[in-house]
C-alpha cells in the first residue's frame, strides 16, 4: 500500500488487507483506505485520533492497526468499543486531540438510528441540517490541538428533480473554524443506483447520478500571538540579525503554517 498522491481517490473495495476494518455491510460505511491515507499523512504513532460519528468502527480498526490512540463515538452503538454520545457535545478537553475524522450524514437518505436526535433524520434542504452539523464542527475545533488537521466526508444530493450542493454549503460553515488545506474527490462505489436501469434513467430524464463524495481536509489555526514589547535593550542585536541596516534579518520561521510535524509525515509536492 502507498499514500495517494492526487486529489482523486478510487477505492472499489471498502476494506484492505485480510483483517476487517469496520463492517462493509453497514450503510454509509467509509472505505478503510481513506482513513489509512489520512492517518499516514497527518498523524504519527501514539497520536490521539477521534471519530465523532464512527458508525461500524472503521476509524477505530485502522487507527489501532497503525498504533494510534483512538476514541470512537456514535449515537447508534454497534460494537463495545464505540462510546454512545451525541457528537454535538464531545466529552474531551480543549486542545487535546491530534486528528479528527468524520463521515457525517449527507441528508436524510439513510436511516442510521431510531434516535430522534440523529442528524441523519434532517433533510439537507433544511437549514437546520447545516446548523446541527456546524455544532459538531465547533466541537471539533475546540478539541483539536492548534495546527492539527481534520478530515470531513460529505456528498451532494439530487432527489425529486432538485439538486442540493450539500458539500459547498457545509464548506462555508467549516471555513468559520478551519483553514482549508485541500479537497479530495472520493469515487463512489456499491451504490443502489449504480445499475443499468438508473444509468438509463439518468440519460433519458437528463440528470446525473452522484459519482463522488467530498473529503474536506482542513487545519485548526494557531491561536493569535499576543503583541509583546521587545525585551531587547536599545542597541543590542535583534534576534537573527545584526547591527545596522533596517533592523537585521528576521528569524527563520516554518516553511508554512502547517508546522514542522506536517513535513515529517507529508511528502512535498
Amino acid at each position: 500500500m502507498q499514500i495517494e498522491s492526487t486529489t482523486l481517490w478510487d477505492f472499489p473495495r471498502q476494506n484492505y488487507g485480510d483483517k476487517p476494518h469496520g463492517n462493509n455491510k453497514y450503510r454509509g460505511v467509509t472505505p478503510a483506505f481513506v482513513i489509512w491515507n489520512l492517518l499516514q499523512r497527518y498523524t504519527k504513532e501514539g497520536d490521539l485520533v477521534v471519530d465523532p460519528m464512527c458508525g461500524s468502527g472503521t476509524t477505530i480498526d485502522v487507527a489501532n492497526e497503525l498504533n494510534r490512540k483512538v476514541i470512537g463515538y456514535d449515537l447508534n452503538v454497534v460494537r463495545p468499543d464505540v462510546i454512545k454520545n451525541d457528537s454535538r457535545k464531545i466529552p474531551l478537553q480543549d486542545n487535546s486531540v491530534d486528528f479528527v475524522f468524520i463521515d457525517s450524514p449527507y441528508s436524510d437518505n439513510i436511516k442510521y438510528s431510531d434516535d430522534e436526535k440523529c442528524i441523519g433524520k434532517i433533510s439537507c434542504e433544511d437549514e437546520k441540517f447545516y446548523d446541527e452539523l456546524e455544532k459538531i464542527a465547533s466541537e471539533i475545533a475546540r478539541i483539536l490541538k492548534p495546527n492539527k488537521v481534520m478530515g470531513w466526508v460529505i456528498a451532494d444530493q439530487w432527489i425529486k428533480r432538485k439538486f442540493t450542493a450539500t458539500g459547498f454549503l457545509m464548506w462555508q460553515r467549516l471555513e468559520k473554524y478551519f483553514e482549508p488545506l485541500d479537497i479530495v474527490c472520493l469515487i463512489r462505489h456499491n451504490q443502489t443506483s449504480n445499475t443499468g436501469v438508473w444509468h438509463n434513467r439518468a440519460r433519458q430524464y437528463n440528470f446525473y447520478l452522484r459519482g463522488f463524495k467530498y473529503l474536506f481536509i482542513m487545519k485548526k489555526n494557531l491561536p493569535p500571538k499576543k503583541n509583546l514589547k521587545s525585551s531587547n535593550p536599545k542597541g543590542s542585536l535583534p534576534q537573527g540579525g545584526r547591527k545596522g541596516g533596517s533592523g537585521g534579518i528576521p528569524p527563520a520561521g516554518p516553511v508554512n503554517e502547517i508546522g514542522s510535524d506536517f513535513f515529517k509525515y507529508t511528502p512535498l509536492v
